[in-house]
């Protein structure tokens, strides 16, 4: 599934070929470019092989852990249980407690943070420490999505790896291999939803997304008088959607704002980058606070529904 890594990839080869390799790596790039697949085929070049990469002794990877002490219980009895919405300090203290002791099969180590935008303040500053003392044979390798929210101290220290969009041709090729059975339609909507990112495209597709993006250009243009549209966009959501559904309908619904926005006129323009500067505001605050789904569908029907022109008010 890595497509769009040949760059990334040369240029980490390079180092690790290198007489000095950089102890910090930033893997910068919208969700979805597989940088967290790279991150770990990239720490297994390091390490030397052996183990598969998931579970090597010397690969540590740090990612959302369980939200309470009850849900690392049922987690431990091999139950479902809810995930953390940050990674917390005492998982960064728990890394490098393991830090201070040697490589278990060879001379390197390499520690993923996946993603580093969501570390919470004081683990951080916590992980900040370790890239300015770095210990011996260890190589930090942090996914993020937004380095915007990293403090400028990390990205600092880091060198940085860049994943560019992949092109619409491009993913149409991906998902006929890996999503042939689906039809054309859904195929179409998928890759104008993902904008580029090979992951997002294919999240659409298994998430039934297709309707829903039909669903909300008719909203968007039409301005949705009776409602019923928003009524259905609700439905589609579900009622209990989990986080990756919920990201994934946000970012259908940005890229349908943004479609063709450049041949509209100024003031249809203008209420489509209100639209989107909203939906940029939900998503980030989607993950922080619980919001009633019912309402959240209903706030991105609004927004959509203020884009068209029949919602503008007649004059006289």
């Amino acid at each position: 599934m890595l497509i769009g890594h040949d760059e990334a990839r040369a240029a980490w080869r390079a180092a690790l070929a290198g007489e000095r390799m950089h102890h910090a790596w930033l893997l910068t790039g919208k969700a979805g470019l597989g940088k967290t697949a790279f991150a770990l085929e990239a720490a297994h070049e390091l390490v030397g092989g052996g183990p598969e990469p998931a579970h090597h002794p010397d690969i540590l990877v740090l990612t959302y852990g369980p939200r309470t002490k009850e849900d690392a219980k049922k987690r431990d009895d091999g139950k479902p249980y809810e995930l953390a919405r940050g990674i917390k300090v005492d998982q960064i203290r728990d890394v490098q407690r393991r830090l201070t002791t040697r490589p278990t099969l060879g001379e390197w180590r390499a520690v993923i943070v996946d993603p580093a935008d969501d570390l919470e303040t004081s683990a951080a500053n916590a992980l900040l420490k370790s890239l300015e003392e770095p210990p011996a044979g260890t190589y930090f390798l942090l996914v993020s999505h937004s380095p915007a929210r990293l403090l400028p101290t990390i990205r600092s220290r880091c060198r940085t790896l860049r994943f560019p969009v992949i092109g619409d041709e491009a993913l149409a090729e991906f998902l006929a291999l890996h999503a042939g059975g689906v039809a054309s339609d859904e195929r179409v909507a998928a890759i104008a939803a993902a904008a580029g990112s090979p992951g997002a495209a294919l999240a659409f597709v298994e998430m039934g997304l297709a309707k829903a993006a039909r669903t909300m250009r008719h909203i968007r243009d039409s301005g949705d008088p009776g409602f019923a549209a928003r009524g259905e966009l609700a439905t589609i959501i579900g009622a209990r959607p989990d986080r990756e559904r919920l990201r994934a309908v946000l970012d259908l619904a940005r890229a349908t704002v943004g479609e063709g926005i450049a041949r509209l006129p100024s003031h249809l323009a203008t209420r489509r980058i209100a639209a989107h500067e909203g939906l940029v505001r939900l998503t980030g605050e989607f993950l922080t606070y619980n919001y009633d789904v019912g309402l959240l569908a209903l706030e991105i029907g609004n927004l959509l529904a203020g884009c068209a022109a029949a919602s503008e008010r007649a004059d006289g």
